[in-house]
């Protein structure tokens, strides 16, 4: 039984991941004059997945964990789509100037998707506050989970690895590219790789434990799966892979920018 509920919760969480994944890079392709109207729809989504969120976190069954994870995600695509489509990013859309290092990149960076950050927090905080004291915590969780894994991979990014691809950045936020850095190995690599595989081994303790509940075994089964798949998103900055392939349908060609990528930092 656990096995066939975690099966079915990993391959679920994967199709989600990609199909989702797609279907905004597929909508942020489309011409400018759509953004108006796939936003509205975004939000109409979000607005349905915070209410869904919600009303999970008083239920603790298999079905109830597998609402919130995906109201949680319905959320997360609503901040990504508003990042991309570039409704929400920061205050400055200028590359980083030539032979910019230290405090001052970083803090031009920050200036580039800061008020994207803080709509994040503020998601997150509304969660926590929708969610507290109630017994379904998967949603407010993988919301989390996604923030801070994604926050991992901006900073090694930022900091310099040897692998990633550029098609990611649409039209109009190819400035971004300027912010990124080419290098072997940075500091926080090894740290953010170590404390995710510590993270999926609590997860998968909680799995096979065999006092869970149908409820655990379906929450952290997402959960674990979702953290897979933040550990191959940092793996493929390492791996020569083309990542990209994945989603070659949804993606238009690579930008075509002049910003220069930071090379050594």
């Amino acid at each position: 039984m656990t096995l066939a509920a975690t099966g079915s919760a990993v391959l679920y969480t994967l199709f989600l991941w990609w199909f989702s994944t797609g279907a905004i890079l597929w909508l942020n392709r489309l011409p400018r004059r759509t953004f108006r109207w796939s936003f509205l729809a975004g939000t109409a989504v979000a607005l349905a997945s915070m209410f869904g969120l919600w009303t999970s976190t008083f239920t603790t069954t298999a079905n109830s964990a597998l609402i919130a994870f995906t109201c949680a995600l319905g959320l997360w695509g609503w901040h990504e789509m508003s990042f991309l489509m570039g409704f929400i990013t920061g205050p400055r859309s200028l590359p980083c100037p030539p032979s910019t290092v230290g405090a001052r990149r970083f803090s031009l960076a920050t200036a580039t998707l800061i008020y994207h950050e803080l709509a994040l927090a503020a998601t997150a905080a509304a969660l926590l506050w929708l969610s507290w004291g109630q017994p379904n915590q998967i949603g407010p969780w993988t919301f989390a989970l996604l923030w801070i894994c994604r926050l991992s991979a901006k900073l090694n990014l930022f900091l310099g690895v040897p692998n990633f691809s550029i098609e990611y950045f649409p039209k109009g936020l190819e400035y971004l590219i300027s912010y990124l850095g080419r290098r072997r190995m940075n500091a926080l690599f090894p740290t953010s790789c170590a404390a995710g595989m510590i993270l999926l081994c609590l997860e998968v303790k909680r799995v096979v434990d065999p006092a869970s509940s149908a409820f655990t075994v379906t929450g952290f089964s997402l959960l674990l799966a979702l953290t897979a798949l933040a550990l191959l998103e940092h793996a493929f900055m390492v791996m020569p892979l083309p990542d990209t392939a994945l989603w070659r349908w949804a993606m238009p060609s690579p930008p075509k920018t002049n910003a220069p990528l930071q090379a050594d930092i």
